[in-house]
């Protein structure tokens, strides 16, 4: 058996610049949702008074895209650095954040499914939290508009959940003039107003339920994303596998980093008839105490 020390380490150029190239995407990424949720929030003001983040009630989007933007920008960060400079503490950290998020996206899967009551329960509190916050940020009008009126629904579990808020609300003591309405998003679309009329859900829950069919949306949003999730369950797991695949790839590349440039001092083996693991295991040693030794 011979072996050779190699003072370089010998990393092809190709899986070097594979996950360098697949970083730069995810940085790049990061950089404009961190763009994006900036933007939003000098739009709102929100930079020149970080109080109004904690006084809303419900959930701020800019938030969440803000998060995803760090997480994105963070691992892309290391991910390229890491690659480019063939550093092994950033590739460390690139493996284990990648590690973390895939178990941490492999837990909530399993524990909704097996707490499918508990769940249903946070869902409906976190969507009437966000009923009572409607007119408080813009950016969350625009989504509950938009998930109203792509799934045709009208509420947590239906339009009565708007009385959670007070200028929809039904009670006496409301002077608004949306007082016991519900949003325009819950107002069935006429294909031939070519304007949106924002007015249509006005007085709406005045009326008798039966009159609710022909103008409003009665199912609730909840019952309606239960029934959207079993028809497009493919497309759910597709895209859980390809974010899967992808993590578990930039894990195997970066993983691969972290092996070859473990231990500087690197050995090439050229097995010669039947030699066993212990041979190799003793190169190694061996190679290593002649380095100390020669640096001593």
């Amino acid at each position: 058996m011979h072996y050779y020390r190699y003072s370089n380490a010998e990393v092809s150029c190709w899986y070097k610049y594979l996950l360098f190239s697949y970083n730069i995407v995810f940085w790049l990424a990061g950089v404009a949702f961190l763009a994006a949720g900036l933007w939003a929030w000098s739009e709102k003001g929100v930079l020149s008074d970080l109080t109004k983040v904690t006084g809303l009630h419900g959930l701020d989007p800019v938030v969440l895209v803000l998060v995803v933007g760090i997480v994105m920008f963070t691992l892309g960060f290391a991910g390229c650095v890491g690659a480019l400079r063939e550093n092994i503490c950033l590739l460390k950290f690139f493996c284990g954040a990648i590690v973390f998020i895939f178990l941490l996206e492999l837990a909530v899967a399993v524990l909704a499914f097996l707490f499918q009551d508990w769940v249903r329960d946070r869902v409906k509190e976190f969507f009437e939290n966000n009923i009572k916050s409607y007119r408080d940020d813009i950016d969350l009008q625009n989504l509950i508009d938009s998930l109203q009126k792509i799934n045709h629904c009208c509420g947590a579990q239906g339009p009565d959940d708007w009385d959670l808020n007070i200028y929809f609300n039904c009670s006496s003591e409301s002077k608004s003039r949306e007082k016991c309405g519900v949003p325009f998003s819950c107002c069935i679309p006429d294909p031939a107003q070519k304007v949106v009329n924002t007015q249509c859900g006005y007085d709406v829950r005045k009326k008798s339920k039966s009159q609710w069919d022909d103008q409003i949306f009665i199912k609730g949003c909840i019952l309606a994303l239960e029934a959207w999730l079993p028809r497009n369950i493919y497309i759910v797991a597709g895209v859980f596998i390809a974010i899967s695949l992808l993590q578990v790839s930039c894990f195997c590349y970066a993983t691969f980093f972290n092996f070859a440039n473990a231990d500087p001092l690197r050995v090439k083996v050229i097995m010669e008839g039947d030699s066993r693991c212990l041979d190799i295991f003793n190169a190694f040693r061996y190679e290593n105490s002649m380095a100390k030794n020669r640096i001593l």
